[in-house]
C-alpha cells in the first residue's frame, strides 16, 4: 500500500514538472555533417542556417508530436576525413537519418559507411546514389545541369567549347558529366577546342587559360566551386579570353558575385534552380514553394540564394518524414517515406523520387540564368530544361 502511495506521489510530481510553463521534453537530435570551416565553408555555414530556420520554424509550429527538434552540426573542415571521423562517432548513437556533408568527397566517403543505414541525405549535386541505397543526394544532377547548359550553348550556335575543370572530386564529377553530355547523338555537332585542369590550391590558372583562348573557344565551362572558380575567371579576365562562361550551380551566391565583381565575363551563365528564379514560375505550388522560402528568410533580413536552397528541401524532406512516422522511425521507414515521395513541391523543384534517381529532381528543374550587375540579381535566360525563351 505505501509503495503505491509512494508511485503514486512519483507520478503526481512527474506530471507538475512536465505541465509547468517554459518547460518541455528534450530536443530529437538530427545529426548534420557539414563543411563549416575550409573550402568548403561558404556553403556549409549557409546550409547551416537554413537548417536553423527550418529547426525554428518547425518548433514554434509545435515540434514533431509536440517535442522540439534540434539539428546538431558538426564540422568536417572541408576534409572527407575528417567527415569519416565524425560520421563514425554519429553512427556510435545509432541515428536513423544524417544530413550533410556540403562536398562530393564527403558525401561519397560516408555513403560508403552506410551502404545498409542510416539513411544519409548529401547537399552536394555531384553525388550519384544506387538506386535503392540508403543514400539520397540533393538538387539536378551535375550530369543533368551541364546537359541543361549544353543545351543552352549548343541552341545559340556556341559549338566549339573550352573546357577546364579542377582536379579534386568535384572537378572530375564534373569533367566526367561534360564528356558523358557531348557524347550523346543531340550534341555531335560539339566540339572541345581545348581542355585544361587546375588544382584547387593554385592561385593562378593563366597559363592554362592561354592555351584555351589560342583555340577560339565559343563558350567556356570552367567547374569548379568557390575560391578556385574565382580563380578562373580571373585567370580568364587576365588573359582577355572574352566568351560567355558557364560552371556549377553551387556558385550562384551573391557573396560570390560580390567578391568576383572585378573580373566577372561579360556573360556567366549558369544552370541553376527554381528557388533563385521565382519571376520565372507560372503559379502553382512550386511557385508557393520557392515564395514560402524566400519570404522565411526575408523575415529575417537574409536574401537567400542556392546555398542557402541547397539544404532547405532536404531538411524540409527530413522533418516531413518524421511527422508522417514519428520520431520513433527507422532508417528503413524513412529510406521507404523518401524512396515513394512524389508531387512534393520545394523550393528546387516538384519532387518525384519514383525514378529511382535518389534526388527526386531531373533537368526540367535546370535553368539557364546569367549574373546582372545592373540589377545585383540573375535573370532567367531560358526556359526550364535549358530551352530557348
Amino acid at each position: 500500500m505505501r509503495c503505491a502511495r509512494v508511485a503514486g506521489l512519483v507520478l503526481s510530481l512527474a506530471l507538475l514538472v512536465t505541465s509547468l510553463p517554459g518547460l518541455a521534453a528534450d530536443p530529437y537530435e538530427i545529426n548534420v555533417v557539414l563543411s563549416m570551416t575550409g573550402p568548403g565553408s561558404f556553403l556549409g555555414k549557409n546550409e547551416a542556417a537554413a537548417l536553423a530556420l527550418i529547426e525554428q520554424n518547425t518548433n514554434k509550429a509545435g515540434g514533431i508530436g509536440g517535442r522540439p527538434i534540434k539539428f546538431v552540426v558538426v564540422d568536417d573542415q572541408s576534409s572527407p576525413q575528417v567527415a569519416v571521423q565524425l560520421t563514425n562517432n554519429i553512427l556510435a548513437k545509432n541515428p536513423p537519418v544524417v544530413l550533410g556533408s556540403t562536398l562530393v568527397a564527403a558525401c561519397t566517403a560516408m555513403a560508403a559507411m552506410m551502404k545498409n543505414g542510416p539513411v544519409l541525405y548529401c547537399f552536394s549535386a555531384g553525388m550519384h546514389p544506387e538506386k535503392g541505397t540508403y543514400a539520397f543526394t540533393y538538387g539536378v544532377s551535375t550530369t543533368d545541369l551541364i546537359g541543361v547548359t549544353v543545351r543552352y550553348f549548343r541552341d545559340h550556335g556556341w559549338k566549339r567549347l573550352g573546357i577546364i575543370t579542377s582536379t579534386d572530386a568535384s572537378g572530375q564529377d564534373g569533367e566526367k558529366s561534360i564528356d558523358q553530355i557531348l557524347a550523346l547523338p543531340e550534341n555531335k555537332d560539339m566540339s572541345v577546342a581545348a581542355r585544361e585542369h587546375y588544382a584547387v590550391a593554385d592561385v593562378s590558372v593563366v597559363a592554362q587559360l592561354s592555351h584555351i583562348k589560342s583555340t577560339s573557344p565559343q563558350a567556356v565551362i570552367a567547374w569548379g566551386t568557390g575560391t578556385p572558380f574565382g580563380t578562373v575567371l580571373h585567370g580568364a579576365a587576365d588573359v582577355g579570353l572574352d566568351v560567355p562562361m558557364s560552371g556549377s550551380a553551387s556558385n550562384l551566391t551573391y557573396a560570390q558575385m560580390k567578391q568576383f565583381g572585378p573580373f566577372l565575363p561579360k556573360e556567366l551563365d549558369i544552370a541553376g534552380l527554381p528557388s533563385i528564379t521565382l519571376g520565372s514560375i507560372p503559379p502553382g505550388p512550386l511557385r508557393k514553394a520557392v515564395q514560402d522560402y524566400v519570404d522565411a528568410f526575408q523575415s529575417t533580413g537574409v536574401r537567400p540564394d542556392i546555398a542557402q536552397a541547397i539544404s532547405w528541401d532536404p531538411g524540409l524532406i527530413v522533418v516531413a518524414a518524421f511527422k508522417k512516422l514519428g520520431l520513433s522511425a527507422t532508417a528503413a521507414q524513412i529510406k521507404d517515406y523518401i524512396s515513394n515521395l512524389h508531387g512534393w513541391a520545394g523550393a528546387n523543384g516538384v519532387y518525384d523520387f519514383r525514378d529511382g534517381s535518389q534526388r527526386g529532381l531531373t533537368s526540367k528543374n535546370g535553368i539557364m540564368v546569367r549574373w546582372d550587375p545592373a540589377k545585383d540579381t540573375w535573370v532567367s535566360i531560358s526556359k526550364f530544361g535549358g530551352a530557348p525563351l
